[in-house]
């Protein structure tokens, strides 16, 4: 095996056209270092529904120009030529030089390219597709990862990123590809570089979401570094609203993201300084972006300085609510086996069709016709009109837009998010929900942990009953089989535990629903007890320590 290795890295060596991976391997090479190259040629980075994701480096296991020219052949092989494809970019290390690379193969095999004309947000991309009317987009982000991360997104020609059997068709085609500097790059296909009209359009579009008619808010806002700043300022200044005040020190692309540990809003300490801008600004409201903008984080400024955040459900819910009432007709609102029961709720009370799909917005966006609104508790939402969706995966900037409304509407008559979401409680019961992660080194501690919940099921989590569960792996449920497990317990509380599919996590996803007959508080208070209570119970079903 270890001859193999060196003969792999020398062959990739020769058709790697980046001197800073030639480089780095090279040097591996030279000082023979065997659990290094091991690391780099003993696997590769699978394609997938996902695209592709992994680290920065040289070999078939890392994120590199090789890597990237093979999935941009993969891609062209199954299109054919002539077809079009859209190819969109985020201000990570190597993405725009990887978005050239994709441009230079697919045109070299006979196709059409269209470059979006500089790092912009992931809906941007999804939204040009169905604007041009191409056959496929490509996107080059990891999105919230950490910074040594890059990867490669792939939509389909209705907007939405691919889904079964598309991703396997396209990952045989790059397994048939040969050496990548055998590829032509000078084929018959065309080259088009974007100009920002296609900005304009997209704002257009999320501008014409039903946004009310309220626009006196101040906004504290980050982009976490990332691309989501100028493409949000606009559209809040094509909406009417006041410019978002931005974090200064993160307003700027910078792919090392210095100010944060993980570049997710959702991580602790990512919002410190969007909050403590708040405070200073006397802002009504919070709002952050992941790097790519796909997602968007909401907080509450409070007296005193701090900020309560809102979960992706209670988003979820306030943004779905806002959505029907302010549509007719025959409509469908959808999210995932892993998001709250409150939507289905929200649903049935006014006469709306409820939609639950797999988790991942490319399900989401099948889940029918008619759909207005969809979101993932990942903080994950795409918002329509009657119209129906400008964007077909998650629009981080239109979620950002139609919170803003909701909130200027609610500061016009004297109250905040936090009072809407406790309305929502007293009408529907508290859903409170939760998420409990698991980081591993070892994914076999991920496959270890499913295989004792199988083989020693829980009877009882967090002094709950479990009343039915059901493995989501079985091909006769009515969702396509997924590797995970869903506990429905007493008194409407549910757990699902499902291993992730872009990070070394396992993830289990709580939530408990408390009748409100007194005050909110104190059902929130409860709430929080049953789910710290459920989390030890769960960890200690898994065999896991607590995070």
């Amino acid at each position: 095996m270890t001859d193999d290795l060196v003969r792999l890295a020398r062959e990739w060596l020769r058709q790697d056209p980046d001197p800073d991976t030639r480089a780095e391997l090279s040097d591996l090479i030279d000082r023979d270092d065997r659990a290094a190259l091991r690391d780099r040629f003993a696997a590769k980075l699978e394609f997938g529904t996902a695209g592709l994701r992994g680290e920065l480096g040289a070999g078939p296991n890392r994120m590199n120009r090789v890597t990237v020219m093979r999935a941009a052949a993969g891609l062209a092989a199954v299109l054919g030529p002539g077809k079009h494809v859209v190819i969109g970019y985020d201000a990570r290390h190597k993405s725009d030089v990887f978005a050239r690379d994709t441009a230079a193969v697919l045109t070299g095999a006979g196709l059409h390219a269209s470059l979006l004309p500089c790092p912009l947000p992931t809906p941007v991309l999804a939204f040009a597709v169905r604007n041009l009317g191409a056959d496929a987009g490509v996107t080059v982000t990891a999105s919230h990862n950490p910074p040594r991360d890059n990867g490669y997104k792939v939509y389909w020609g209705d907007g939405s990123q691919i889904v079964p059997p598309i991703d396997s068709e396209i990952s045989a085609a790059i397994d048939a590809i040969g050496p990548v500097d055998e590829l032509p790059l000078d084929g018959p296909g065309t080259l088009t570089e974007l100009g920002e009209g296609i900005i304009d359009d997209y704002i257009d579009a999320v501008t014409s979401l039903p946004l009310g008619e309220a626009r006196d808010l101040r906004v504290a806002y980050t982009p976490l570094h990332g691309v989501g700043a100028a493409t949000l300022t606009g559209a809040f200044l094509a909406a009417g609203f006041e410019s978002p005040m931005a974090v200064e020190e993160q307003r700027n692309p910078d792919p090392d993201f210095p100010t944060v540990s993980f570049p997710n809003p959702e991580e602790p300490g990512a919002m410190d300084l969007a909050v403590a801008l708040a405070a200073k600004l006397g802002a009504d409201l919070v709002l952050a972006n992941d790097p790519d903008a796909d997602r968007c984080a909401v907080g509450v400024p409070l007296p005193g300085g701090s900020a309560r955040m809102l979960t992706g459900d209670e988003v979820g819910g306030l943004l779905a609510e806002h959505v029907i009432t302010h549509t007719s007709g025959d409509r469908l609102v959808a999210t995932t086996i892993v998001s709250s029961t409150l939507l289905g709720k929200i649903a049935q009370a006014h006469g709306v069709r409820y939609g639950e799909t797999l988790t991942g917005f490319k399900w989401i966006i099948k889940a029918g016709p008619g759909l207005v609104f969809g979101y993932e508790e990942a903080i994950g939402y795409s918002v329509g009109s009657e119209s129906g969706l400008p964007v077909h995966d998650k629009d981080g900037i239109g979620a950002a837009l139609t919170v803003a409304a909701i909130a200027a509407a609610a500061k016009r008559d004297g109250r905040t998010l936090l009072d809407l979401l406790d309305d929502q409680a007293r009408r529907y019961g508290l859903h409170a929900t939760t998420q409990l992660s698991f980081r591993v080194e070892d994914l076999s501690l991920i496959a270890g942990a499913m295989d004792r919940l199988r083989g020693t099921p829980p009877t009882v989590l967090g002094g709950r009953a479990v009343l039915s569960a059901d493995d989501l792996t079985r091909p006769d449920g009515p969702l396509p089989p997924t590797e995970g497990l869903r506990y429905h317990l007493d008194g409407d509380a549910r757990v699902v535990v499902r291993p992730s599919g872009t990070e070394p996590k396992l993830k289990c996803y709580l939530e408990v629903v408390e009748p409100v007959t007194g005050e909110v508080p104190e059902a929130r208070a409860r709430a929080a007890a049953d789910l710290e209570s459920l989390k030890t119970d769960l960890a200690a079903a898994l065999g896991l320590r607590m995070p």
